[in-house]
């Protein structure tokens, strides 16, 4: 509007000035940059300058006096938001009417009164951005402009693709209680059609880790890898992996911030598969990440080819039942050769690979691995020595598989820490002092029961015993009692074995040519 302003004064001022000729010529020239009609045009340029535009809307109501004592209230106020110095401005007006801080007139303290929050908030705008420079806001960075280019993708949103479509996610191995400095994570990647589930250690969380792991795996797959869904992790939410998936065809979405049933089928397999293999113990360093590849480079044959696993089909709720139904139960390979969009190459390149392999050499290098990951959390990520891992042989392994039940836990990974005894105390024992006597009135007053005791104690040094040492004495005394029984029953069973012992030895015969024992027949 300016510009066009600008021009009009310019060509009206050469149009007035021209002669019938020259003001045709100008007078088209106008039109044409204007769009204005010539009728009009002719108007506006005949006229010696221009109207003053008035201004819409009303008349100012809160001046510069009534913003300049709202800046004051809102200092005395401690800088709160207008929501809030709207409901303070009555009581500050009196308290600094009162003792003479601030003098106003009746018609802005009249307006001070009436005026609105948002009024408020677009009066001090200026003097807060001023106010409040120096400090320094969260920028949004790359991570939160990526997070909009991507899209979005929940539960439900799958629909039964193909396979190809991917569920990624972390999980930390930091020993349940996390501290300060980096941990071996596991990348776990599961496939949404065929539950293809594949798992990568990594001595920290990185992006770089991710770009490598997931070229690894694009290469590993027996289908092509079409999609990956992530959440709103930064080592996934950044330039490199949104750059890679564009340039290579993969379709990147996330899941909503804190939904994880967004991902449901790769947080099943984080504890069904991860935890289940690898435990919860604490993993740091090169070492421990080898260590863990080891037993991931096993465990996906045995997981992918022999381990069957339900899909859900179907779930509808009736109010606050829920019902579900499953499929029958397939190993990720059965379902890879069920798909129709599988070469057939590829199947029979699959099917000869499953006849080579045995699932129980594979368990019992899989329970080699997990013993030397047990032993690495245990000595803190310090390297193990495989050669002192002893090798169970097949043949022994296999007949061990009929009475390992019998043992209880077998995973290494999941067997629990010896426990030392407590045999120490915690708390300083009342009745050391007077036990003996406690003992004496047990002997010579075998039915005296405990409270009984108590009660006598308490009357001897009611200053030290008091009602909730009851329970404390009352164990004493039984344990003392079953003590007493064990020793009255060892003694029984010492005496009656003594006495059939002596029973059972036979007396000895009287010697033949003593005289006095032999008997005369005559």
């Amino acid at each position: 509007m300016t510009t066009r302003r600008e021009l009009t004064e310019a060509a009206g001022e050469r149009y007035r000035q021209s002669g019938r000729s020259d003001k045709r010529q100008i007078l088209d020239e106008f039109t044409q940059l204007t769009g204005y009609h010539r009728k009009h045009a002719i108007r506006v340029l005949s006229r010696e300058s221009l109207p003053p535009k008035a201004k819409p809307g009303p008349q100012r109501r809160y001046d510069d006096e009534v913003r300049s004592a709202l800046i004051t209230l809102w200092e005395a106020g401690d800088r709160i938001c207008g929501k809030r110095l709207k409901a303070l401005i009555p009581t500050l007006l009196d308290s600094l009417t009162r003792h003479g801080h601030l003098v106003l007139s009746n018609e802005v303290r009249q307006r001070l009164e009436e005026i609105s929050a948002a009024t408020i908030d677009r009066l001090l705008q200026n003097v807060r951005q001023q106010a409040f420079s120096g400090r320094r806001r969260r920028a949004g960075g790359v991570g939160n402009a990526i997070r909009r280019a991507v899209p979005i993708r929940t539960f439900n949103d799958w629909n039964d693709p193909l396979p190809g479509y991917l569920e990624v996610d972390f999980v930390e191995h930091c020993g349940g209680t996390k501290i300060d400095g980096d941990f071996v994570h596991s990348f776990v990647m599961t496939d949404i059609a065929t539950a293809w589930t594949e798992c990568l250690p990594m001595p920290s969380r990185s992006s770089a880790f991710v770009l490598e792991h997931v070229e690894r795996v694009r290469g590993a797959l027996p289908f092509p890898l079409r999609g990956l869904d992530c959440d709103n992790d930064s080592a996934f939410m950044n330039e490199a992996v949104f750059d890679f998936c564009k340039a290579t065809g993969i379709e990147l979405t996330r899941s909503r911030a804190y939904k994880k049933n967004d991902q449901a089928w790769v947080e099943q397999k984080n504890g069904s598969i991860v935890r289940r293999l690898v435990g919860y113990g604490r993993l740091r360093g090169l070492e421990a990440t080898e260590t863990l590849a080891s037993l991931y480079q096993v465990s996906r044959l045995y997981i992918n080819f022999f381990q069957p696993s339900f899909k859900l089909r179907s779930k509808t709720r009736h109010g606050a039942k829920v019902t579900k139904h499953y499929d029958a139960p397939l190993t990720p390979l059965e379902r890879v050769l069920r798909s129709a969009s599988i070469p057939d190459a590829t199947k029979h390149s699959l099917r000869a690979r499953f006849r080579k392999l045995d699932p129980v050499d594979l368990l019992r290098r899989m329970r080699e691995a997990q013993q030397r990951v047990a032993e690495c959390s245990i000595s803190n990520g310090v390297a193990v020595d495989t050669k002192k891992t002893t090798e169970i042989p097949l043949a022994e392994f296999l007949s061990s598989l009929g009475t390992a039940w019998q043992a209880g836990e077998v995973r290494p990974t999941h067997q629990p820490k010896a426990r030392v005894p407590h045999d120490w105390r915690t708390r300083e024992d009342p009745f050391e002092h007077t036990w003996p006597k406690i003992q004496q009135w047990l002997e010579t007053e075998p039915g005296i029961t405990a409270k009984q005791l108590h009660e006598r104690l308490a009357a001897m040094a009611p200053d030290f015993y008091s009602s909730a040492q009851l329970r404390t004495l009352q164990r004493r005394v039984k344990t003392w009692r079953s003590d007493r029984a064990r020793e009255l029953v060892t003694r029984i069973l010492g005496d009656a074995n003594a006495v059939e012992a002596g029973a059972a030895t036979p007396r000895p015969l009287p010697p033949k040519n003593d005289a006095s024992t032999t008997i005369s027949r005559g």
